[in-house]
């Protein structure tokens, strides 16, 4: 299905985007689920290459009764660690709300300076591109109307992405600050202002068996998006790995809640979470449903 625009004025056009902004407010608020366990390098490119091997993710969120124009979330991530203390990178993000696209492609080097047998210190950068444009594909309107080519000639620009953690067998500690640029440039594009500005979390894993195959991992997280209220998230996941299943919760603080639940079939991870959405902004973006794929290769641990 497409929008009609027909014979779309600038001043159409503002209100547009006002009304797409809605989207992408909800969209802004939305975290993938496979960020708090899966897949933490999402979040963090200090987690990239955390342990020893290649690792593949493929996350998609979306409504889970999609309409034209609701949030969807696509994302993939490659990290690598031939088993020394460096760890490399590729997160791609694919936003869409509305009428709005945004492409993120971030590459990343990430340092894992040793404490001791299962600690470290780890840190890590991301820089890149970041893109965001009116999809054509999804208009009816006047091929002339300059108001469309203008706002997609912006250019792409350079961002980055930093983040620092300490990990060890059982208790993790990190935090990352995104899109870098915002905080040296003033970025006047409106559509932009909703990015996220922080991201912090404590988690400790407790063993309840002798061995160490069934644990919890209670974990709270802090989120800052620019001009919202900060988000809370708090949840755990209950890992039976002599079963090849997990279980997680996790609750935030603008009124939503997620449960996923984890298969492992090895050498493949897969993720199936269904989040409800029971705040105002409902009416952007419905109950949601993810799914993550995790591939892990060339581990010789």
């Amino acid at each position: 299905m497409k929008f009609k625009i027909p014979g779309m004025p600038k001043a159409c056009f503002v209100i547009l985007a006002v009304l797409c902004l809605g989207g992408n407010v909800a969209k802004s608020q939305s975290v993938l689920q496979a960020a708090f366990f899966q897949n933490q390098y999402i979040t963090n490119p200090a987690m990239a290459g955390l342990t020893q091997g290649l690792n593949l993710n493929l996350g998609l969120q979306q409504q889970f009764n999609s309409v034209p124009g609701s949030p969807k979330m696509q994302n993939f991530t490659a990290d690598y660690n031939s088993g020394g203390n460096v760890g490399t990178g590729l997160n791609v993000n694919n936003d869409q709300a509305g009428l709005i696209s945004r492409t993120r492609i971030m590459a990343t080097y990430a340092y894992h300076l040793r404490l001791g047998k299962n600690d470290k210190l780890n840190f890590g950068l991301s820089l890149g591109l970041n893109n965001v444009f009116i999809d054509y594909n999804r208009i009816i309107g006047d091929p002339g109307d300059g108001s469309v080519d203008k706002f997609n000639r912006r250019s792409v620009y350079v961002d980055g992405d930093l983040g620092v953690a300490y990990t060890s067998s059982q208790f993790t500690i990190q935090g990352a600050v995104p899109n870098l640029r915002s905080i040296f440039l003033k970025n006047d594009q409106e559509l932009d202002a909703l990015r996220n500005t922080f991201f912090t979390a404590v988690s400790y894993k407790l063993l309840l068996n002798n061995n160490n195959n069934f644990t919890l991992e209670p974990k709270v997280a802090y989120r800052g998006i620019k001009g919202f209220d900060n988000i809370l998230d708090t949840g755990a996941n209950l890992n039976m790995a002599e079963y090849n299943f997990s279980i997680s919760g996790m609750y935030h603080s603008n009124k939503s809640g997620t449960i996923g639940v984890g298969i492992n079939l090895k050498p493949v991870d897969v993720l199936l979470a269904y989040t409800n959405n029971t705040s105002s902004l409902n009416s952007y973006a419905n109950n949601t449903f993810e799914i993550g794929l995790k591939l892990n290769l060339l581990n010789k641990e």
